[in-house]
């Protein structure tokens, strides 16, 4: 199967998800363990569950975000911290997430194209127009949108090269972290 093709199957996986009444984050989830060779346990992912409506509905970061999120963390997120002298691998931790590459520059994608692409990362907005009528059709269709589109990205991110990918740009994040010099706040 083309890497291309993996990515489809992923998206559809994700899609065919919602309509059997797994949650947003759990579309995600689920399509990526059970379609992408992860080390772990199918069961990780009810880690997910949670994450739905925004974390238990309270509407902050979308469900799929989060679900695009752990997925991409269960093939490229760290299991151990650096070795060494404390100071030495504290530093060489922080390089791990902000360099570049760096882990950071590989998840930050993940909001940032989400937004572009649907205005909002928080659930509360993105479903505003159905706070009235939640999941009617129109809305459950938007939020299947949503979720096809973060599988993606997920799939991209997990299937393509991640030094590649972890080395692009910031795109907007709380640091306001740029390519510049002064950028990564690690200091030697």
């Amino acid at each position: 199967m083309t890497q291309e093709e993996q990515i489809e199957a992923i998206r559809q996986r994700a899609r065919k998800n919602f309509s059997k009444g797994f949650n947003c984050a759990e579309c995600v989830v689920e399509a990526v363990v059970n379609l992408v060779e992860t080390g772990l346990p199918k069961e990780i992912q009810k880690l997910a569950t949670g994450f739905g409506g925004g974390v238990g509905l309270y509407g902050d970061t979308c469900g799929a975000i989060a679900g695009a999120v752990l997925a991409v963390g269960a093939v490229h997120g760290r299991s151990a911290l650096p070795e060494g002298e404390p100071k030495e691998a504290s530093k060489l931790a922080a390089q791990e997430l902000y360099g570049k590459p760096g882990l950071y520059r590989l998840f930050n994608q993940i909001p940032n194209r989400i937004k572009d692409k649907f205005g909002s990362t928080l659930c509360r907005d993105i479903t505003q127009p159905w706070k009235e009528t939640w999941l009617c059709r129109d809305h459950a269709l938007h939020c299947r949108e949503i979720i096809t589109e973060s599988a993606k990205i997920a799939a991209e991110l997990i299937l393509s090269d991640k030094a590649e990918l972890a080395s692009q740009p910031f795109g907007a994040n709380v640091e306001n972290l740029a390519d510049t010099p002064d950028a990564c706040p690690i200091k030697g």
